[in-house]
């Protein structure tokens, strides 16, 4: 697997497994690099809502006051 996303294929693996009902199941490399770069888009979003919420706030550094207030908004469809 190309790792272009910036996440180790070995965890994002384990992230998937953590969730899987039967440990026996296997996930291909392609599942393995779609699922880093869907990670990656969640991360630059979350990172980029942290920044709005901050400039809203008058604020010139994000930090995890900020993020805190926008993962409700990127984790709510998840459910």
């Amino acid at each position: 697997m190309e790792e272009t996303s910036g996440f180790r294929k070995e965890l994002v693996s384990r992230l998937l497994h953590l969730h899987f009902r039967d440990c026996k199941t296997k996930v291909s490399g392609d599942a393995l690099q779609l699922m880093a770069e869907l990670l990656r888009i969640f991360v630059i979003e979350a990172a980029v809502r942290g920044v709005w919420q901050a400039q809203a706030e008058d604020l010139d550094t994000v930090d995890v006051d900020q993020l805190e207030k926008v993962l409700p908004q990127l984790v709510c469809g998840l459910q």
